[in-house]
């Protein structure tokens, strides 16, 4: 019979590679027999010259199948979720008034695109996919063997386990919420429905980035143009309501406006979860086209698109919607639908439903990357690292992240999880600019594709200091103080098993099994060029 030989994680990591070799068989055990090193050497070059994969690809690697258009449409689609046409109140509430809520949304798109842009210095430095969890090993491994990787172990520690998940479970919920609303007449939507559906949109868009990458980047090409008809119908809408002279809350201007430092940062806060996204291409760069030039271009271009877009959907909003009305409406767009598009209000339900179903699948392309890199390099279990050897997706990481998104929508814990590790996200970014300064000193003659003005990081990690120390200062809760302990937690497993290397009992069993039931094989990093 035919048979396939896919290497355990031992062999693959004595040969330095996941070579997958076509073999005629007549049992499993032969297969068993080779998978454990039990042939002999001049057998083994003999099969190695029947392989099916060309001698010098001793790997399985992702495919570089995101170009420019689905770079802008990753960024564009995983920012614009539900956020924006469900409830801006937040920014509102923080600033006081009209023009400054304006202000600060416009503030924070300019704080996200000099994110992002020294991002894409990392990036087409570092063209490794992992975006913080990379950089910041890259930039401190070198000064501490022990010390220096464990920044970047506690990164991957709270995303895998806490927001990733969170990030794309939330989003399921409100594809979940809207998707069902319409047919329940403005009554209360059972929470047993909303799961139901949340946990489908889950697996679905699971399947679609287990299957293919192809396939993903066309699932978020078509939901991005579907959610930014949504937006061009409401600023369409805006601009006809100005026309007829709507202008009555928009003259309001900055009267009201908030004097509070700590209530304008929390409004930035609300801001930023809106843009949150921004640097999800980096994700995935192993998987870019020609990432030198189409990673910074994917971002210059996505990004103003995004703070055009919230900018002028707000103006929208409060053409006919006072501060009052919008801080009292759970759902602004759909507020904003029923006075404006009358019968034909049923569009906002299903458009948000789009835009959350396309930031689902975004959340899901790019979180399972963050497990797959970790792994690959020695901080996670190594079958997270695999490949399938088919369709080349991380299909072992997507799974799990599903499988842990999933369980939190099923506990109803998720929000909670968000509320207060949000600031910590800020504290990774401020590592990641912190990183680029550093690096910009301890490799300092590595080539740099696109380099950004020095004093574009530094301001980011200004600004992320600030909106990391401000919710703590101004309302210490003892949750804060849980979240941090949750972080730090990472050093008890960070110590035995990636200082000491320390094996749990049966894993390599455990990898050999799913390798077979997942058919993955082992992936490598190489650089470009090589």
């Amino acid at each position: 019979m035919k048979d396939t030989w896919i290497p355990s994680s031992k062999e693959a990591a004595a040969n330095g590679n996941g070579v997958i070799h076509s073999l005629d068989m007549t049992d499993v055990n032969s297969v068993l027999l080779l998978r454990n090193g039990m042939v002999k050497p001049a057998v083994r070059k003999s099969l190695s010259k029947e392989s099916s994969v060309d001698s010098d690809q001793r790997h399985v690697n992702l495919k570089k199948e995101v170009g420019l258009l689905s770079g802008v449409a990753l960024i564009v689609g995983t920012m614009i979720g539900s956020g924006i046409f469900i409830s801006p109140k937040g920014v509102l509430m923080g600033s006081g008034s009209v023009g400054l809520s304006l202000v600060i949304w416009l503030g924070c798109g300019v704080l996200s695109l000099f994110g992002a842009l020294a991002y894409a210095e990392l990036g087409t430095m570092i063209t490794k996919s992992g975006a913080e969890y990379v950089y910041i090993k890259e930039a401190f491994s070198g000064l501490h063997p022990t010390l220096g990787p464990l920044p970047a172990f506690l990164f991957s520690w709270t995303s895998v386990l806490i927001f990733k998940p969170a990030l794309f479970g939330v989003i399921a919920l409100s594809f979940g919420l809207y998707t069902a609303e319409p047919f329940f007449g403005g009554c209360e939507v059972p929470q047993m429905l909303v799961k139901v559906l949340s946990v489908t949109c889950l697996f679905l868009v699971a399947f679609v980035n287990c299957y293919s990458v192809s396939m993903a980047t066309k699932v978020q090409n078509f939901f991005t143009v579907a959610k930014l008809v949504a937006i061009v119908m409401i600023t369409v809408g805006g601009f006809v309501q100005i026309g007829k002279g709507s202008t009555e809350y928009l003259r309001e201007g900055f009267e009201g406006t908030s004097s509070s430092a700590a209530m304008i940062a929390l409004a930035f806060y609300d801001g930023l979860w809106a843009y949150d996204g921004w640097n999800n291409l980096n994700y995935v760069t192993e998987e870019i086209s020609n990432p030198q030039k189409n990673l910074p271009r994917a971002i210059i271009i996505g990004i103003p698109l995004v703070t055009l877009c919230y900018l002028f959907t707000n103006i929208s909003y409060f053409t006919v919607m006072s501060r009052q009305e919008l801080l009292a409406s759970s759902a602004v767009a759909a507020t904003w639908g029923d006075r404006v598009l009358g019968s034909a209000a049923m569009i906002i339900p299903i458009s948000v439903a789009f835009s959350t179903f396309g930031a689902a699948n975004g959340s899901c392309f790019t979180g399972g990357r963050v497990m797959y890199v970790a792994a690959r390099e020695g901080h996670l279990p190594s079958v997270l690292s695999f490949i399938h050897v088919k369709q080349y997706t991380p299909l072992p990481s997507v799974v799990v992240s599903t499988i842990v998104s999933a369980i939190m929508v099923v506990s109803g814990d998720i929000f909670s999880l968000i509320d207060f590790f949000s600031f910590a996200a800020w504290l990774f970014y401020g590592l990641t600019m912190a990183a680029l300064l550093t690096m910009r000193y301890t490799h300092k003659h590595v080539h740099r594709p696109y380099k950004v003005p020095i004093f574009i990081p530094i301001v980011v990690l200004i600004c992320s200091v600030y909106l990391v120390l401000v919710p703590i200062i101004s309302d210490p809760r003892i949750e804060f103080l849980y979240a941090v302990g949750f972080i730090l937690s990472g050093i008890f497993f960070y110590v035995p098993f990636v200082v000491y290397g320390k094996q749990i009992k049966y894993m390599d069993k455990m990898t050999h099994f799913l390798q077979m039931v997942l058919w993955c094989a082992p992936s490598k990093y190489e650089p470009i060029g090589e």
